[in-house]
């Protein structure tokens, strides 16, 4: 993909004139704060409406934190009422690989996926046996909504308006939007964040936790690792002004 004209003089990116884009970080199980950002969007609409006004999750919605069913009950219940775009984070494909094998309960543990299934009221053990893998693993598909298996399994990868692009982990340096792979908007870390790039848009991304919002030419990360800091990042995008809190 060629570069834009604003891209090439290095002016920055906009959105369509009329756009408003609300921008959430990974929510990791902190319903909590997902629902203070959500009020503050509420107000924050209330006191001067867009013609449209979209709403960006970027993905990561389970594991870590306290509350992942709660999460996932608040996207979807947003989803009624408001324009949203939920993204898949890698963190919601590996739940729904999980369903499908096992035995990747244990690999699973790692990304804090335990809490996710605590969230469901499931308990698990520390070190069960293959049989028992599997027993969690039914006590979760039965524990499992219809509607966030629905959620879960219909997330889009990335999402463009305007000259942004946003994304749960980042893109493949080198390779046109078009083209990149999920494996790569969905993990990619280092290849990406090294790069200095200009991507054909601006990426709006998390997956790599930041104490702070990481603001550069070509993209902005707002993952501020909420689970463990309690900073869930919002980032409002009108025409070319960019504001996160």
């Amino acid at each position: 993909m060629g570069l834009s004209s604003r891209f090439r003089k290095k002016t920055k990116p906009r959105l369509p004139d009329g756009v408003r884009v609300y921008a959430i970080g990974d929510v990791h199980g902190r319903a909590d704060l997902l629902q203070s950002l959500l009020t503050v969007i509420d107000v924050d609409l209330a006191r001067s409406a867009p013609e449209r006004a979209i709403q960006v999750f970027l993905g990561d919605y389970v594991d870590r934190g306290p509350d992942s069913r709660a999460v996932l009950d608040l996207l979807i219940e947003r989803s009624k009422t408001h324009e949203t775009v939920c993204l898949k984070g890698n963190h919601e494909i590996f739940l729904l690989e999980v369903l499908k094998d096992p035995a990747r309960l244990q690999e699973w543990r790692h990304y804090g996926g335990l809490l996710t299934l605590v969230s469901y009221g499931i308990t698990p053990t520390m070190n069960p046996s293959a049989e028992q893998q599997v027993e969690l693993i039914e006590g979760l598909r039965r524990a499992l909504p219809p509607e966030h298996l629905a959620f879960l399994q219909q997330l889009p990868s990335s999402f463009t308006c305007g000259d942004f692009f946003f994304v749960h982990a980042g893109v493949k340096p080198g390779v046109p939007l078009e083209r990149q792979k999920d494996e790569d908007l969905l993990w990619i870390r280092e290849e990406f964040l090294a790069s200095e790039e200009r991507f054909g848009k601006y990426i709006v991304h998390g997956h790599t936790p930041v104490s702070v919002p990481d603001i550069r030419p070509n993209r902005i990360n707002i993952d501020t690792g909420a689970y463990a800091t309690g900073n869930l990042t919002l980032l409002t995008i009108q025409g070319d002004s960019l504001l996160a809190i």
